[in-house]
């Protein structure tokens, strides 16, 4: 203590007072800039931005997960990587995957709401939305759509029902080559149309259609290197078209599920639901007839919770289906293997969902399709609620992460060939079934878009 009273003492006592109280200042500065770091922990590594840019330059805009999957090789599982000025950490691997969003799932939990959903979701709905509103909902949508039966024998008769349409159409083109999108999309947004509204659409219909082709282009759109650009700068890139396209569409689509909505209330029936919508609206009128202070059941949250769920729901079964039927014509001995098996299991009746457990071999490939499909590859953007050291990093409150679901699904420690179409991944040696803990293909932890999808398949 002495000797540094004697440093001072001689620091202000020269001619170079003004110098040395700088020096002074810095050499505490460097001091406790150091024992913070020391306490927090350093903060993941990453390549070096570009001013402006970011690591902009290092990025395939139209494949991003890929090039994450590259640099993670580099920087390891926990990284950092600047989007233009937006700094976002990145998540790579099954252990730290796993263990970000279910050990520490208060921590990263949240929603990062880009730019795009701030505009077309308005903090509304389960998807894109965070704090009380968000819990509100996911709650309600949660235990509503189990109520209806999303993942048990419940919706079985909804989802053979819509088979009998769905196979009638393909019959109906006779052996030619046709799309297979808008049969199979139209018949997996019924079912979920069933479970929202209670009731199925005509393939037809030509609002229905419209519903389903907005869903998903907005998809579609949200994944172009335009709005990725926006979502970096988006006062300097809000004229761009696709931003354009699909708040027109949100807009249209908003309208429409208004007015489904109207249609609804004018022949509900307390105490009988048909759908989700019907209990929401039940839930609502309770809330005003009791007097409830500020309730999250409100018009705004009604009609984007049915958005997010159609939207969701509906592209991710419909692609995932289309990635079945590619894989089966592509690897032909898989197919004569699954149709072996349910020829012997379920022969000429429809199969139920009692029929999966003597079907192994279907249910892997089925498990393999949804794990080298890989059609969520990044997950939904999630936002660190507070302060957290990770893994030995120190990650700021409010910094954006990215769950990399890719190098989950392909992780080669956790999988004997992560590239290829292998059944196998998901049977023992007996040939029977077994679960694999890396098999997250709509991300885990208190995701909703997770747990609905995991209960839809």
């Amino acid at each position: 203590m002495a000797l540094v009273e004697d440093y001072v003492s001689f620091l202000f006592s020269s001619p170079t007072t003004v110098l040395g109280a700088a020096v002074l200042l810095l050499t505490f500065y460097v001091f406790f800039f150091n024992l913070i770091n020391i306490q927090k922990g350093q903060e993941p590594p990453g390549p070096r931005p570009l001013p402006l840019f970011g690591n902009l330059l290092q990025l395939d805009l139209k494949k991003p997960h890929q090039s994450l999957c590259e640099l993670s090789k580099k920087y390891g599982s926990v990284f950092t990587v600047h989007f233009g000025i937006k700094k976002v950490v990145v998540l790579a691997g099954y252990q730290t995957v796993k263990e970000a969003l279910v050990n520490y799932a208060e921590e990263f939990g949240d929603r990062d709401i880009t730019p795009i959903f701030e505009d077309s979701n308005r903090g509304h709905g389960i998807l894109f939305a965070n704090g009380d509103s968000w819990k509100e909902m996911r709650r309600f949508a949660l235990s509503t759509l189990r109520d209806f039966g999303m993942g048990k024998r419940i919706a079985e008769t909804k989802i053979l029902d819509e088979c009998d349409h769905l196979v009638e159409v393909l019959e109906n083109h006779q052996g030619k080559p046709f799309d297979t999108t808008p049969p199979l999309t139209h018949a997996t947004a019924n079912i979920i149309s069933s479970i929202v509204y209670g009731s199925r659409f005509e393939y037809n219909d030509f609002r229905f259609q419209n519903l389903v082709s907005r869903a998903n282009e907005n998809i579609r759109l949200v994944g172009s290197p335009s709005i990725l650009l926006y979502n970096m700068f988006p006062r300097l890139t809000s004229w761009v078209k696709n931003r354009h396209q699909i708040l027109r569409n949100a807009q249209l689509t908003i309208s429409d599920v208004k007015d489904l909505v109207k249609q609804l209330r004018e022949t509900l029936i307390p105490h009988s639901c048909r759908g989700l919508v019907d209990c929401f609206l039940i839930r609502k009128q309770k809330n005003e007839d009791s007097s409830v202070g500020a309730s999250q059941f409100t018009e705004e949250n009604l009609t984007f919770t049915v958005t997010n769920l159609f939207a969701a729901g509906t592209d991710t079964t419909a692609t995932t289906l289309r990635w079945a039927l590619l894989l089966m014509a592509k690897y032909p001995e898989i197919q004569d293997k699954v149709q072996e098996e349910l020829s012997r299991v379920v022969g000429n009746r429809q199969v139920r969902v009692d029929d999966r457990k003597n079907l192994p071999y279907t249910d892997a490939v089925i498990h393999e399709t949804q794990r080298l499909a890989n059609i969520v590859p990044m997950s939904l953007p999630h936002k660190t609620s507070r302060d957290v050291t990770f893994q030995g990093f120190f990650i700021k409150k409010d910094t954006s992460v990215f769950p990399l679901l890719t190098s989950v699904l392909y992780d080669e420690s956790k999988w004997e060939s992560p590239h290829t179409f292998n059944p196998s991944h998901f049977l023992d040696a007996e040939g029977k079934f077994i679960a694999s803990d890396a098999f997250l293909p709509f991300s885990a932890g208190k995701s909703t878009f997770g747990l609905v999808l995991k209960d839809h398949f």
